[in-house]
């Protein structure tokens, strides 16, 4: 069985950078917040292009933090897509907001800016946009809605750090961006972690504090917090991915490149919006049967996975708190077709042409 995220295959590029800082930090002994997390929140906003990059735990953390330092409370709205992973109505709720579903673009799988309006109430706080798949949101006409009713934007850019929009990078269009550095994302760590970005000096401070019990120096507690750190080898790791993280970028573009050229017409293969370029966290095609196909491909040595098998509205979580939702067709129709193939940097031409016959296979049979 090929694996679906090669991460032996990344760390041979890293190793001999890895090992020297790993070294370092065993070294200095300051594994928690230690002086390689701030070298990586100085190299993240000038990725970025933004004025602060606040590391945190993970990247549900970081949306939490986000919501916290903009006073997200109970009685307040957020309006978000309903096809996502948990984490980004998970922290809506955890806060005693109100999750207010959208439904998606049928092409991109991402929030559908023109079905935003009817979803607006006096109410509303916030507009989290996920970022799905790798392929920023269509952040400029969801700014100017947001910016029309003054409502703040956030990006949940979990899967798409290092996608571009218009010449933009992801993370630096919203209010307040968020991260994960989960293994398996684009730009991942060797466990949990995350990031928080923004232009807003005062937003960065309040973040910067409740990561860490809403201290503004020691045991000095100005306001509630969370406890989420970065521990400092996981800053270790990331530095040394972002030494090869454009060319990683450019090799996704290229698998990608050969999978819609061979499945175009085949399946419904994604679709890049003009003026966008892709961090590619997955490849997701739309299928029939997808479990026929999934038991196939397996057979055939090719791992598949589902992001994401049941729209957020529809979770039980969700619907023990706010009753029957309205429906959300087009995520609906989403979840029980969209099959993602294997997706990293390194996957080899003969590999690809595996999953590429696999598929083609599966889907005949």
């Amino acid at each position: 069985m090929m694996e679906f995220i090669d991460l032996r295959a990344q760390h041979a590029k890293i190793s001999q950078s890895l090992n020297e800082r790993m070294q370092r930090v065993i070294q200095h002994g300051k594994f928690i917040m230690g002086p390689e997390v701030d070298e990586l929140e100085k190299k993240l906003a000038v990725f970025c292009g933004v004025k602060h990059a606040i590391a945190c735990a993970n990247g549900t953390d970081a949306l939490q933090v986000a919501m916290m330092a903009v006073g997200v409370k109970p009685g307040d709205e957020v309006i978000t897509t309903a096809f996502s992973f948990f984490a980004t109505v998970e922290t809506i709720m955890l806060l005693g907001a109100k999750p207010v579903f959208v439904d998606i673009d049928p092409d991109t799988y991402n929030i559908d800016p023109k079905k935003i309006q009817a979803a607006i109430t006096p109410n509303t706080k916030v507009i989290v946009g996920v970022s799905l798949y790798g392929q920023c949101f269509d952040l400029e006409a969801v700014s100017a809605i947001a910016k029309r009713h003054k409502i703040l934007l956030f990006e949940d850019a979990a899967q798409s750090f290092g996608a571009v929009q218009n010449g933009r990078k992801s993370c630096s269009f919203a209010d307040i961006s968020c991260t994960s550095f989960f293994p398996s994302k684009p730009l991942g760590c060797y466990g949990d972690g995350g990031a928080c970005f923004t232009n807003n000096d005062s937003w960065a401070e309040a973040m910067k504090q409740i990561r860490v019990h809403g201290q503004d120096r020691r045991y000095h507690h100005i306001r509630l917090g969370v406890n989420s750190r970065l521990d400092t080898l996981q800053a270790a790791v990331l530095l040394s991915k972002l030494e090869i993280f454009d060319r990683e970028l450019a090799l996704r573009q290229e698998v990608a490149a050969r999978y819609t050229s061979a499945l175009k017409g085949v399946v419904k293969t994604p679709l890049v919006r003009a003026g966008n370029v892709s961090a590619w966290a997955q490849y997701t095609i739309e299928v029939d049967q997808r479990e026929r196909v999934q038991k196939m491909m397996n057979e055939l040595g090719v791992p598949t996975t589902v992001h994401y098998p049941h729209p957020m509205h529809n979770q039980p979580a969700v619907l023990e708190s706010f009753g029957d939702p309205q429906p959300m067709p087009v995520a609906e129709s989403a979840s029980a077709r969209v099959l993602s193939i294997p997706m990293h940097p390194y996957l080899t031409d003969g590999d690809q042409v595996r999953v590429i016959e696999a598929l083609k296979s599966a889907l005949r049979a």
